[in-house]
C-alpha cells in the first residue's frame, strides 16, 4: 500500500518589513532609492525572477546589514535558486539578529533540511516550537522530519499539536492518523480519518481507513473502504489494497475480477499478475494461475515469491510445461547461490517431463537437488525430492536418509512419512515401517494444517507487498 508520508518542509514564512533604517554615507544611494529596490526585489521573488531578486537584494545588503527582513528574503531567495549553503547562511544571520522569532527559526529549520543537517534543523523546530506553542509550521515540520527518520513515536505528538492547530490541513492530519495506526492507537486514527474525509474524501483516505479497519477485524467495512478508494482513485496500491482484502477473506471470484481489472490496468505490475494467479489458483483455476505467475515472472524474474507459488500450480497442473521449465531456468541462472532457485529448476525439469518423456536427464536433476541441498541443508522438501527420486530407482538405502533428514527438519512432511514407511518396508524393516504409517494416518487426518500453511504464504506476500511504503516513510 503506497501510503507515503506528506513531506511538506518547504513552506517558508515572509512578512513584509516596515521601512528600512538604511545604513546612509556620501556615495549612499538616497532611503527612497534603496526602499525601491528592495520592493523590486520581493515583487522579483514573488513573480519567481529569482535570479534578478538575488542581485538586487545582495546590492542593497551592505547599507542595512543588521536587517532581519532582508537577510531572510536573501536566504529564502537562495533556497528557491537551490543554493542551499548560502541560503541556510543568511537564514543563521536572521536568527541571531531575531533568535525569540519562531518563524525564523522555522525558515532556518527548513533550509537546513534541504542542506542535508537533519538534526540541526529538528533543533531549529523544536526551539521554534518552545518560542511559540501556537505555530503549525514549528510542530507539523518537526514531526515530519521524526517520521523521515523512523520515529514514529517522537513524531506523533507533534503531529497531533499541530493537528489541533489546524485540525484541516490535510497533509498533517493524514500523516497523524498513519502514526497513530502504526502505533496501535486505531481508535484515534479512524476519528481523525473520518473527520477529514468530510473535509476532502480522497482515494488515499479511504484506503488508510480500509487498513484500519481491517486491524480492527472489521473486514466487511475494510473491504467497502477498499472498494470507495478504487472508485475515488483506480491507482494500483488501491485496486491491490481491495483485491488482496477478497483474497485474504477467501472471497475468490471478486479477487479474480479485482486482479483482473488490476493487469488490464497496470500490466507492468509484478504484484498484480502474482495476485492474479493465488486467486486463480486459490480457486483451483490452476493453468490460468500459471498463465498469470508466468508473467510475473516475466516482468520482475528475481522476484523469489513468483516462483512460490509458481511451483504450487505447477504441482497441481503440469500443463504449460516447457514454459515453467524455462522460467526455472532463468531463475537458477540469475540466482547460481540460491539453494531455491536450483531447488526449483530441478522439481519442473523432473515433474514436467517424467511422465510424457522417459528420457528425462534424471542425472542432471540429482545435480540440482544436491547443489540445493549444499547451498543449504536445511531445505527439507530438496530432501524429499531428491529421496523420492532414488526411490523411483529402487535405491533405498540413498533414498531413506533423506527422508529422514526432510523429517528431521520439518516433521509435519506428511507424504515424507508414508514414503519412508515404503522404503522401510522395501529395506525390511517393519516395524519402522509401521511407525511412519501411524504417523502419516495421523498427519492425514489434520490436514488443515496444510491449507493454513498456504494461506499464512498468501498472507505474507500481501502484507509484504502493503507493509513496502506504509512502513518506510
Amino acid at each position: 500500500m503506497s501510503w507515503g508520508w506528506r513531506w511538506r518542509v518547504g513552506c517558508f514564512l515572509l512578512c513584509l518589513p516596515a521601512p528600512f533604517a538604511w545604513t546612509a554615507n556620501a556615495q549612499s544611494p538616497s532611503k527612497q532609492q534603496l526602499d525601491q529596490e528592495y520592493q523590486a526585489a520581493v515583487a522579483d521573488y514573488e513573480a519567481g525572477r529569482l535570479p534578478q531578486a538575488a542581485d538586487e537584494l545582495q546590492r542593497i545588503l551592505p547599507y542595512a546589514p543588521q536587517n532581519y527582513e532582508l537577510r531572510e528574503l536573501l536566504g529564502m531567495v537562495y533556497a528557491s535558486l537551490a543554493q542551499t549553503g548560502r541560503a541556510v547562511e543568511q537564514l543563521k544571520v536572521a536568527v541571531r539578529i531575531k533568535p525569540d522569532l519562531a518563524a525564523a527559526r522555522v525558515n532556518l529549520g527548513v533550509a537546513l533540511v534541504h542542506d542535508g543537517n537533519r538534526d540541526a534543523a529538528a533543533d531549529q523546530f523544536e526551539r521554534a516550537a518552545l518560542l511559540d506553542p501556537g505555530n503549525y509550521d514549528a510542530h507539523h515540520n518537526l514531526g515530519e522530519l521524526y517520521v523521515q527518520g523512523g520515529r514514529i513515536a517522537e513524531a506523533q505528538p507533534y503531529l497531533e499539536k499541530a493537528w489541533r492547530i489546524r485540525p484541516q490541513a490535510y497533509d498533517n492530519a493524514y500523516d497523524l492518523a498513519m502514526a497513530d495506526y502504526l502505533l496501535g492507537r486505531v481508535d484515534q486514527a479512524r476519528q481523525i480519518v473520518n473527520a477529514l474525509i468530510k473535509v476532502r474524501d480522497t482515494g488515499e483516505l479511504r484506503s488508510l481507513l480500509g487498513q484500519i479497519d481491517e486491524k480492527s477485524r472489521q473486514y466487511i467495512a475494510a473491504a467497502n473502504d477498499y472498494e470507495a478508494a478504487v472508485h475515488l482513485d483506480p491507482s494500483e496500491d488501491n485496486l491491490f489494497n481491495w483485491g488482496s482484502e477478497m483474497l485474504l477473506h477467501r472471497t475468490y471470484e471478486p479477487a479474480i475480477a479485482i486482479f483482473q481489472q488490476g493487469v488490464q490496468r497496470y500490466p507492468s505490475s509484478p504484484r498484480m499478475w502474482i495476485g492474479l494467479g493465488l486467486a486463480d489458483y486459490s480457486r483451483g483455476k490452476y493453468d490460468p494461475a500459471i498463465k498469470a505467475l508466468l508473467a510475473a515472472a516475466d516482468l520482475n524474474p528475481r522476484d523469489p515469491r513468483c516462483y512460490v507459488f509458481l511451483s504450487k500450480a505447477y504441482n497441481s497442473s503440469p500443463l504449460q510445461a516447457d514454459e515453467v521449465t524455462q522460467r526455472f531456468r532463468r531463475y537458477a541462472e540469475l540466482e547460481p547461490e540460491n539453494a531455491l532457485a536450483q531447488y526449483y529448476y530441478a522439481v519442473s525439469l523432473w515433474k514436467g517431463r517424467r511422465v510424457e518423456d522417459p528420457g528425462t536427464d534424471l542425472a542432471a536433476v540429482e545435480s540440482l537437488l544436491r547443489k540445493a541441498i549444499a547451498l543449504n541443508d536445511s531445505l527439507a522438501p530438496a530432501h524429499v525430492q531428491l529421496g523420492d527420486l532414488y526411490e523411483d530407482e529402487r535405491n533405498y538405502g540413498e533414498s531413506i536418509p533423506q527422508y529422514e533428514r526432510a523429517l528431521q527438519l520439518d516433521p509435519s512432511l506428511t507424504d515424507a512419512y508414508y514414503r519412508l514407511g515404503t522404503d522401510y518396508v522395501h529395506a525390511g524393516e517393519k516395524e519402522k515401517a509401521q511407525r511412519e504409517f501411524a504417523v502419516y494416518q495421523k498427519l492425514r487426518a489434520e490436514h488443515l494444517a496444510e491449507v493454513e500453511k498456504e494461506r499464512a504464504q498468501v498472507e505474507q506476500f500481501v502484507y509484504s507487498e502493503k507493509g513496502q511504503t506504509a512502513s518506510a516513510p
